[in-house]
């Protein structure tokens, strides 16, 4: 059986590229909660239809019938992001794969997250999706490729690992850190 090729994660492209949220008139973030296991199905229907969507994937690698293969897994189960009119909102509520459409209040807040989670997929290190979110520091980098990101900084028995929250969610992606630059947020 072929091994599928990666799903589109971002439409447009540069959707979360922008610093300021007001780019979308007319257009609001939802947090789309679908069926289990059709994050990846709601998203090809989204597209189709030129819909603004973000969903994060993270890379996993396991053994497929003896051979080593990379998967794509949603970071977030059961969330899809999307950027909606509302015309667009009860489109994806017709897929019969999405339960609910949750209107996100901090709207600002929520952009701020998902950019930060692209930014941290988009840099190359291991990310771990986290589920439980504890207290910690919260903390920002320095220097490195992730310089600039906001998170909390839990001490772990095999390191540092930096999470950045989906606030809405209430969930987040982590990395190890080594040697970066932090400077606690007060």
């Amino acid at each position: 059986m072929p091994v599928l090729p990666a799903e589109t994660e971002v439409f447009p492209p540069d959707l979360l590229d922008v610093a300021e949220p007001g780019c979308a008139p007319g257009r609001i973030w939802y947090a789309l909660h679908t069926r289990p296991r059709q994050e990846k199905c709601v998203v090809r229907e989204l597209l189709s239809r030129q819909a603004p969507f973000f969903l994060p994937l993270y890379c996993k690698r396991k053994k497929f019938q003896g051979r080593m293969v990379t998967t794509h897994l949603p970071l977030f189960p059961g969330y899809v992001f999307q950027l909606a009119t509302e015309q667009e909102r009860l489109l994806a509520l017709k897929t019969n794969r999405v339960l609910k459409a949750l209107p996100v209040a901090a709207q600002d807040q929520l952009w701020n997250d998902l950019r930060q989670i692209r930014r941290l997929l988009l840099s190359g290190e291991p990310v771990t999706p986290e589920e439980k979110l504890g207290a910690g520091d919260l903390v920002e980098i320095l220097s490195g490729p992730l310089a600039g990101l906001r998170g909390v900084i839990e001490r772990t028995a095999s390191g540092r690992r930096f999470i950045v929250r989906v606030d809405f969610i209430q969930r987040g992606a982590s990395v190890l850190l080594d040697d970066t630059v932090l400077v606690k947020v007060t």
